[in-house]
């Protein structure tokens, strides 16, 4: 792939460049290698470098001390992540794991404040990603405490299709590149929960399951699904 002219136009952070500054980034990117479960980096480290998604999907993930893990969001190409450190100097906030085979591109820090301070736009474009990661969070922690798991769930599976569906017309399928586990994970809830839940979708005609893979067909039940009830 060129990187130049293929890859880094689609990137938010980088759209407004020129193409002497995309091939200035280009040249300085170097990439990595993930295998499905391993880890970019773990909640502690320290955060030197931003990553773009070149190919594949990673899981922001929350560890806890006792093994349990929460999912804050999935990412797949193009996405970029880790600039959260690179901007207050600290530790990273979580960790990185890659959920099936990925490639990545890695900008260090002198790279990336370089970017920003010479276009406005990607400084916006920077502070947008990070309002909508601290958004996320706050979703998910409204939801954890006052939504049921039904209604996680289905807000869960609407924001996986809307990833998947990339404009196109409803039914989407969702093919699930983690398991029951971490979709639970992405939910607050045990795996033995989501496959309970998911199995009443399914005999409710909410949605068709079938070797992996969730299609959608009745939106407006999920959707109403994902409203929370007002008492």
């Amino acid at each position: 792939m060129d990187l130049t002219h293929d890859l880094l136009p689609t990137i938010p952070l980088f759209r407004s460049l020129d193409t002497d500054s995309l091939a200035r980034i280009a040249a300085a990117v170097k990439p990595v290698t993930l295998k499905p479960g391993e880890a970019l980096f773990r909640k502690g480290d320290d955060g030197n470098e931003m990553y773009i998604i070149e190919e594949g999907a990673v899981k922001i993930v929350l560890p806890s001390s006792v093994g349990e893990e929460i999912i804050l969001t999935v990412l797949r190409e193009p996405s970029f992540f880790g600039t959260m450190s690179m901007f207050d100097g600290q530790s990273r906030s979580a960790d990185a794991v890659a959920m099936t085979p990925s490639r990545l591109l890695v900008l260090e820090r002198d790279s990336f404040i370089h970017i920003l301070q010479e276009d406005e736009h990607a400084l916006r474009t920077l502070l947008c990603d990070l309002s909508s990661m601290i958004r996320k969070t706050d979703d998910l922690l409204e939801g954890l405490c006052f939504f049921s798991i039904s209604t996680r769930l289905a807000k869960c599976l609407l924001e996986l299709a809307e990833q998947a569906s990339d404009g196109s017309d409803h039914p989407v399928e969702i093919d699930l590149t983690f398991t029951q586990k971490e979709l639970g994970e992405m939910v607050g809830a045990t795996r033995e929960s989501v496959n309970r839940e998911l199995k009443k979708f399914r005999e409710e005609g909410i949605i068709h399951l079938n070797r992996g893979i969730i299609t959608i067909s009745d939106w407006d039940a999920l959707e109403e699904l994902a409203m929370p009830i007002d008492f």
